[in-house]
């Protein structure tokens, strides 16, 4: 187990070195750009065996104990460790960022982005799983820093070479919001291991802040949670991801939405919750009413997109939809309670596996219609998606309402926790604030469900006024890429026990101070 995480975290790095590299003679197939689209496929499918034989080997009796952990010193005059391990929390974040790497790699032999050299492509996305697993299993504070900021860079290549129109100015938007965050974040990780002696991940939960002093916390809290407010996004600092999204690549933007915006509300959950408590209790409710304005902001942005005339971008839409349902997973952090927490990890991994559909799908219709403009898709020769295309339809379908919440569905459970959270929030929070700050977040729910439906309506259920062009509907290694999504967002719908009996144990120690 121990060497299996170690090999999880650094074989995605070895495979990015390796695609650059001249492919055997024996395995060049028909031209090496297909080797080493083969290469990307192989080595993010051995990394998601990997990862799902670590899953199975995993001690589920005991979730809320680091397992598979290696801790060797690195730095030691700043007591800074090479420390690796997962729990119960980790655990679902590291197998879903396996699991749409794998994907992307298996969509993109297929569906390679316009752009230049493939090899550099497969490297980037190697390189990026890498530092994004990396992040969801280190246990060091600068490990952690190192790893956050491992994934700016092939992210940004990413949308910079192989995206859209505005390629460049979405890749710059990126790297500059996310770069001046990690530096303010970089400034409160010293503050902490500074004025705490170490920069140990368990030690800190373990100490539950009892090493630092309120006005230590309260400032670690501000600088770190600027940092991952950018990454999350959290309302206001979201202006960068729709333009990301937009300009992104289908596979940057369902690498984007899938997982690397978990990075920054992992942080909170990993790092300041258990760290700085009093630091959390005291921007608990700020956070909190960033978090519904972001809820309503998005849906607002969204119905505004979808409405006939606004020539809104499916994208795009998708990208402010993110914002909103990052916000649950946001309030669900501020209520600072087993409920809210176990509810934001849960939407986190929801989300994770709904947007990334989504994204391939609108994806899809993009690369048929050569468009994802609502306006165009709807017009005189509208997608009619249900009658030109009918699994492709289908899935739209299927992807808007699991976004939306349906009930049975994995969306749901992470948004209605949230609430719950907000409901009954920790002791010494203002029940009355969370009280309205849930009725703000439920009216978003019923947002949420407008301009989705909306979309559903216009894609799926445009009128023909003309005879219809034939398009393509899904094909084979579509299939086999957005199948594994659609039965996992049915299977965490139907049956949330198998991931919140990872979460909550967890949740529990990482609550009440490193203390099962």
């Amino acid at each position: 187990m121990q060497f299996l995480l170690a090999f999880v975290v650094v074989g995605p790095l070895i495979g990015a070195v390796a695609a650059l590299l001249p492919a055997p003679p024996g395995l060049k197939g028909r031209s090496p750009d297909q080797a080493v689209l083969r290469h990307g496929v192989t080595v993010t499918g051995v990394i998601l065996l990997a990862t799902l034989v670590l899953a199975a080997g995993f001690d589920h009796d005991h979730p809320s104990k680091m397992q598979a952990t290696t801790d060797i010193s690195w730095i030691p005059a700043l007591d800074v460790r090479i420390h690796l391990g997962i729990d119960g929390i980790s655990l679902p974040l590291l197998v879903l960022t396996a699991l749409l790497t794998f994907l992307c790699a298996l969509y993109s032999y297929f569906k390679l982005p316009e752009g230049p050299s493939p090899k550099a492509f497969v490297a980037l996305v190697l390189l990026l799983e890498s530092g994004t697993l990396a992040t969801f299993a280190v246990l060091d504070l600068i490990l952690f820093f190192l790893a956050f900021e491992m994934v700016l860079i092939p992210m940004y290549f990413l949308i910079a070479r192989w995206g859209g129109a505005g390629r460049q100015a979405a890749a710059w938007k990126f790297i500059l919001y996310t770069l001046l965050g990690s530096v303010v974040m970089l400034l409160g990780l010293l503050l902490i291991g500074l004025k705490s002696g170490t920069f140990d991940m368990v030690a800190l939960a373990t100490d539950n802040g009892r090493g630092l002093t309120s006005s230590v916390q309260v400032t670690a809290v501000l600088a770190i949670g600027i940092g991952l407010a950018v990454k999350t996004p959290m309302w206001p600092l979201h202006s960068w991801l729709p333009d990301a999204h937009t300009a992104a690549p289908t596979v940057g933007s369902v690498l984007l939405a899938g997982v690397l915006l978990k990075m920054g509300t992992y942080g909170f959950v990993r790092i300041l919750l258990p760290v700085a408590p009093d630091g959390m209790h005291t921007f608990a409710p700020y956070l909190a009413a960033f978090a519904v304005a972001g809820i309503v902001y998005g849906s607002l942005a969204c119905l505004a997109l979808a409405r006939p005339g606004a020539k809104g971008d499916l994208k795009r839409l998708i990208a402010y939809s993110s914002v909103g349902h990052m916000g649950f997973v946001l309030l669900g952090i501020a209520s600072m309670t087993p409920t809210g927490v176990n509810g934001a990890l849960f939407a986190n991994i929801a989300h994770g596996l709904i947007t990334g559909l989504l994204f391939f799908l609108v994806g899809a219709v993009k690369d048929r219609y050569g468009t994802a403009d609502l306006d165009t898709l709807a017009g005189a020769t509208g997608a009619a998606l249900y009658g030109r295309a009918p699994r492709l339809g289908g899935l739209l379908a299927f992807a808007a309402v699991a976004s939306l919440g349906l009930p049975g569905l994995a969306g749901f459970w992470g948004e209605m926790l949230a609430l719950f959270g907000a409901f009954d929030p920790a002791d010494g929070l203002s029940r009355p604030a969370f009280l309205t700050f849930m009725s703000i977040a439920a009216f978003g729910t019923l947002l949420t469900a407008a301009y989705l439906l909306i979309v559903v309506r216009r894609v799926c259920m445009g009128v023909q006024r003309d005879e219809p062009q034939p398009i393509a509907d899904v094909q084979s290694y579509e299939f086999a890429a957005w199948t594994p999504l659609a039965a996992l967002t049915v299977l965490a719908g139907l049956w949330p026990a198998v991931l919140l009996g990872l979460t909550d144990p967890a949740v529990q120690k990482l609550l009440a101070g490193g203390k099962s």
